[in-house]
């Protein structure tokens, strides 16, 4: 969760919070919340249909999650609920988006944007669902569809340089994976499809797949599910100096998918679809595998979330 979100969880004050994971479960089509030592489980949300990417709205009491669906059917979806699971709603329908995974939250504009798979595009709309949009199209009908170097996978977004960052995974293992940049604005003249603003950050990845942004530092952090020595593994890197290669902070995940980000902690949390969720501070130190074997575990989120009264 990027510092956007962040920055109103942090100004409520630590005696009036709590820290909670919010974590997804994909083949069990559930959504869990824990304390950060994996404590205090709770399954909040059930029969949810193959969710990938989770984040949460602390202000408004909401979460939203994106529903992959079956991948070759077209019947991705956007839910939100209360953030004890409570008054669920489908916020964008089955088939207005294709494949979604991570989703990240914009609240100062009251934007979400996800990446698209299959769709092989970036979107984005309003809080209720309104407004869909493409923001960058990297391919469009069946045979692109299932070009891997094309799907867009995780994101996050660069609120003081009005960038957005995403990542192409490519096939397994094939280290064709990339990470992208271009403005959050489509250029005036242009179409999601034909973007003149589109940059590399890095390519050759193995498999590049969620992205978290540390505002304060300027750092990009990300998972990466393919082979050594990038491969499962968590990975980042200086957006405004950005090094020949990135810097591995955390080895030896199977098949890494989520991460979460506690910039004030100076802490992550890493899932992994062998059902792991691990700890550690920024620098990949103090590393902590707390849970274990927990189904196949896919987007996580971190938030300070009001006591229970």
């Amino acid at each position: 969760m990027s510092e956007v979100v962040k920055e109103s969880q942090h100004s409520a004050g630590a005696k009036s919070t709590v820290p909670r994971l919010f974590v997804l479960e994909i083949n069990a089509g559930r959504i869990h919340v824990m304390n950060t030592d994996g404590s205090d489980r709770k399954t909040i949300v059930t029969d949810c249909r193959m969710p990938d990417g989770i984040v949460v709205d602390v202000d408004a009491g909401h979460i939203y999650w994106t529903n992959m669906g079956v991948p070759n059917l077209n019947d991705g979806s956007i839910e939100r609920a209360d953030i004890d699971g409570r008054n669920r709603t489908m916020i964008v329908a089955q088939g207005d988006t294709h494949t979604p995974k991570q989703i990240i939250l914009d609240k100062r504009n009251g934007k979400l944007y996800w990446c698209d798979r299959e769709g092989t595009r970036v979107m984005r709309c309003n809080l209720d669902g309104s407004k869909l949009e493409t923001l960058i199209e990297v391919g469009r009908g069946e045979a692109d569809s299932k070009d891997k170097t094309k799907w867009c996978v995780g994101l996050t977004i660069d609120a003081e340089r009005g960038h957005i960052y995403w990542s192409q995974k490519g096939p397994d293992k094939a280290g064709l994976g990339r990470i992208l940049r271009a403005n959050v604005e489509i250029p005036a003249g242009e179409t999601a499809a034909a973007r003149s603003d589109i940059e590399i950050f890095f390519d050759g990845l193995p498999e590049p797949i969620d992205l978290e942004l540390d505002d304060k530092h300027r750092v990009l952090y990300w998972t990466d599910r393919g082979d050594p020595p990038h491969g499962n593994t968590v990975n980042r890197a200086s957006i405004d100096n950005k090094p020949a290669e990135p810097e591995i902070v955390i080895t030896h995940l199977m098949e890494g998918i989520g991460i979460a980000l506690d910039v004030a902690g100076d802490r992550m949390f890493v899932t992994d679809l062998a059902g792991s969720v691990y700890s550690a501070r920024l620098d990949g130190s103090e590393e902590k595998n707390f849970l274990y074997a927990q189904g196949n575990l896919t987007g996580i989120a971190y938030a300070e979330i009001p006591k229970e009264k």
